[in-house]
């Protein structure tokens, strides 16, 4: 089915409709609001207080009162909190045409219990799986944020010229052919062209390029990119819906619908076992009238309700939320936020690992890498002649420079001029200084090194009157963990480690090599990235996390089977449509949340072996009629209790 067209024009902050809610086992958990309140668990307390006070009234037997039509009023109250909207789910499952789900076979279980006269078992039982519920979804609620988050990435207004003045309106109403004013540090709100003489930009949120862009009077500039230098204007060429901020949101919800849903073991597993027990419970019933002498109506009824209670798959609802619970209260303790339980369960299925460079393996910030120079100058000195040169300029190369604090007192520069597109010139020390690119030095007659050519970095040239004096090289911050990033991700299981980047493809595989990473490729735009992924999808056995932090990340974040965001400095959108958010910017953290996932699995999978071996035996006792309620007891609600204790290991573990 083809998505509409996302109609940004229409998101307002109340919405809280999501195109990209993940349900972890077919439930709409998104109807509950945006925060977990008192009001939230009140239905439960409700029940468990009234299941307390009844059970402590039938123990006692002190309140003569507290009988017939009371007690099964007493209980049926406590019973309507937690079971009605299971009954309710139960129902409008039947009339989609869906009978044998767990919510009728817990509806048909605890009527069955009443029906028997075992009240407090009948509450009970629905208690234990609102609870189970209740946790679940406050787990996927906590780690998800809603569809205001993309609002913080659209730009409030626009600053368009109109009857001599420029007026703040927003960025829907602006025409193709205006006139807008950009100050410094906000963001672009439409496409267009630069009007000013030049102007500086980041646009990694766009483009996944570390290096601020600068451009000249003419050159097209992006909806999105922020202004870093001085005010400026913009002719807008294009219309905000067809702007790149609107098109890349347009394709996070493409991606999202090509997003396969997870169901939890206990769909698939209800769509057998609940029909099964339902007709064995019938059979149990009635077929005894062909075989048995004295056949009694209402003791095999009776037999067939304790048999329907002990079938009752609490214990299995239970432990599967409870389990993934676990993991997802583990995870987040180690700074891993899941959005839902089935990404814990696909982490350990993730066999190739794609990331982005910028901001995902590196900081994302400028900083001097190499220093060069000649013999004649000590360190300090030639960096002085640089930071005075740079202290005339605002470009975000120039900012790394002047980071750098040499001993000493700083040089002045005077007479310093803008060579465009080359770079400065100015007086220091009396001495002329060039401070740029090649084309500047080959301007100026300067003969420069020819290892200077090879260098894959941002590189800053530097001549002292007349004569080549050296060069800085500015570059992008490894991560302080990136290397053993990449060697727990490798002993976590993974067999394949790609980078996609929107940097330039020189730097991207410097710091593949540098990494150790299998294959990379950088210059990509934000769609050929989702080119690349859809390639790699189509290869047999693949699993595919894919790891970023940027707004171009956004689709392949959707698209891949798990998609991966950095929190910490990540941006709105890329942490709206990721999957799993690495809260403190470590990658790290990706090989933690595939073990935390294979452990959580594996602590599921045996509370369900323990659920089903525990029914089997007493089903068995059941159905021969060996068994009572305090066993049909056990078999759900103490199997529940055992594997939420089993439950619990998971947030004793060290995951270091």
């Amino acid at each position: 089915m083809k998505k509409n067209k996302l109609d940004l024009k229409s998101l307002t902050a109340s919405k809280s409709t999501c195109e990209h809610c993940h349900d972890d086992d077919g439930h709409n958990h998104n109807d509950t609001g945006e925060n977990f309140t008192i009001t939230t668990y009140l239905p439960a307390i409700i029940s468990f207080i009234m299941l307390m006070i009844g059970m402590a009234l039938d123990y006692f037997k002190s309140f003569p009162f507290f009988d017939g039509y009371i007690r099964l009023a007493w209980y049926i109250v406590a019973y309507i909190p937690v079971g009605l909207p299971v009954l309710k789910e139960g129902w409008e499952s039947i009339r989609k045409g869906d009978f044998f789900t767990e919510f009728f076979l817990m509806g048909i279980a605890t009527i069955g219990a009443f029906g028997i006269g075992e009240y407090p078992e009948g509450v009970a039982v629905m208690l234990f799986y609102g609870v189970g519920e209740l946790f679940q979804s406050a787990a996927v609620k906590r780690a998800k944020g809603n569809i205001k988050a993309l609002l913080d990435l659209r730009p409030d207004q626009a600053l368009v010229y109109r009857d001599h003045s420029f007026v703040a309106v927003s960025p829907e109403e602006v025409e193709i052919g205006e006139k807008i004013q950009v100050r410094v540090g906000e963001k672009v709100p439409l496409d267009g062209v630069l009007r000013s003489e030049k102007g500086s930009f980041n646009t990694a949120a766009l483009t996944g390029e570390s290096k601020p862009d600068s451009l000249k009077k003419g050159e097209s500039v992006y909806a999105g990119s922020i202004n870093l230098d001085g005010v400026i204007e913009i002719e807008t060429t294009k219309a905000f819906k067809d702007s790149s901020i609107a098109r890349i949101l347009d394709m996070v919800q493409n991606a999202t619908a090509r997003k396969s849903k997870t169901e939890l073991f206990i769909r698939k597993f209800a769509k057998v076992y609940t029909p099964i027990v339902t007709y064995l419970a019938i059979a149990l019933t009635f077929l005894p009238y062909f075989f048995v002498e004295n056949y009694v109506f209402q003791d095999w009824l009776y037999r067939a309700l304790i048999f329907l209670v002990i079938s009752c798959p609490c214990a299995l609802v239970i432990s599967i939320p409870l389990g993934y619970f676990g993991g997802l209260g583990a995870a987040s303790r180690n700074g891993i936020l899941f959005k839902g339980a089935s990404f814990l369960d696909t982490m350990t299925k993730v066999n190739t690992v794609v990331m982005d460079k910028t901001g995902t393996v590196t900081k994302g910030v400028f900083k001097i890498k190499d220093l060069v120079k000649d013999q004649i100058f000590t360190e300090d000195e030639f960096m002085k002649y640089l930071i005075a040169i740079e202290t005339q300029s605002t470009h975000p190369i120039a900012k790394a420079i002047l980071e750098y604090k040499p001993e000493g007192e700083a040089y002045k520069a005077t007479d310093v001029s803008e060579i465009a597109g080359k770079g400065l010139k100015g007086i220091v020390n009396s001495k002329v200084v060039l401070v740029g690119n090649k084309a500047l030095m080959t301007a100026n007659q300067i003969e420069v090194p020819k290892i200077t050519d090879t260098i894959v970095e941002s590189i800053v040239l530097v001549a002292i009157d007349g004569k080549f004096a050296g060069y800085v090289t500015i570059a992008d911050e490894l991560k302080e963990d990136a290397q053993q990033a990449i060697q727990n991700i490798r002993a976590a299981g993974v067999t394949k480690i790609i980078m996609l980047s929107g940097d330039k493809d020189s730097i991207t595989q410097e710091v593949a090599k540098q990494l150790g990473i299998d294959w990379a490729k950088g210059g990509l735009l934000p769609e050929e990235k989702l080119d690349e992924v859809e390639k790699l999808k189509k290869l047999p056995n693949m699993k595919i996390a894919f790891v970023g932090d940027g707004i171009n990340d956004a689709p392949v974040l959707a698209a891949s089977d798990v998609g991966i965001a950095m929190g910490g400095l990540g941006s709105d959108v890329a942490i709206e449509t990721a999957d799993v958010i690495i809260q403190n910017d470590q990658p790290s953290k990706i090989a933690t949340a595939i073990k935390i996932g294979n452990s959580t699995r594996s602590i599921v999978w045996q509370n369900i072996a323990l659920a089903f071996g525990v029914k089997v035996i007493v089903l068995a006792l059941g159905a021969g009629g060996l068994a009572t309620m305090w066993e049909a007891v056990f078999a759900d609600v103490g199997v529940a209790l055992l594997a939420i204790l089993n439950a619990v290991r998971l947030q004793k573990i060290n995951w270091d």
